[in-house]
């Protein structure tokens, strides 16, 4: 199955057949791959090619450079987390938001240790890898409001919005210290920071 790149993402043409999307799907999957391999500063629209077995023009049809790419992949890693959230929520059933708190959070941590790519550029956060950016962060808020305040029966209202923009605001930052300090994610800071999310959110969804 072909995960589209949805209109937003920095594209300079968007895939109209299915054999673009798919020939989209494949440089987005070996742009993934290099930045696992070779990081973002030796990541290159060429190696791109060379890995995805496209002409180099195949690339520069979507993409202008590799921040543009790069962006794409975020996006791209937006969309299969919320449809990752979204199935799981919906195979466990109404268990409350503690529940989906839990589901948000152990399917970002899925994320970033096993999908490509995602550990360096994951939503946006860290493109360039190095830099720490606002905008991402809003837009996953955003996402899990309007998905989460559906599965709870809540209207998403400026103070639910509000509340859960800070919940990923404490969450990004304390998973990229768990990641700092090991490789596959230290479980002591995710612990805390589970307790965190439980307290803070509880005085709004309580």
């Amino acid at each position: 199955m072909v995960t589209p790149v949805p209109d937003a993402t920095p594209l300079r043409r968007a895939p109209v057949q299915r054999r673009s999307a798919e020939r989209l799907a494949r440089i987005l999957d070996a742009c993934a791959a290099l930045l696992d391999e070779a990081g973002y500063d030796d990541l290159s629209t060429r190696a791109v090619a060379e890995r995805a077995g496209v002409p180099i023009g195949s690339v520069y049809r979507f993409f202008g450079n590799k921040r543009q790419m790069a962006g794409a992949l975020a996006q791209r890693n937006l969309e299969r987390f919320s449809e990752r959230v979204t199935e799981r929520l919906r195979d466990t059933g109404d268990r409350g938001w503690r529940h989906a708190m839990d589901v948000v959070l152990d399917t970002y941590l899925d994320m970033k240790r096993t999908a490509p790519g995602f550990s360096l550029v994951d939503f946006g956060n860290q493109i360039p890898v190095g830099t720490r950016r606002a905008e991402p962060n809003h837009a996953v808020a955003d996402r899990l409001t309007d998905l989460l305040s559906a599965y709870l029966g809540r209207e998403a209202d400026e103070d639910l919005r509000r509340a859960f923009l800070i919940a990923v605001e404490t969450a990004d930052a304390l998973v990229h210290l768990a990641f700092r300090i090991t490789p596959e994610g230290d479980e002591k800071v995710i612990g805390e920071l589970r307790e965190m999310l439980r307290a803070y959110l509880a005085r709004v969804l309580d």
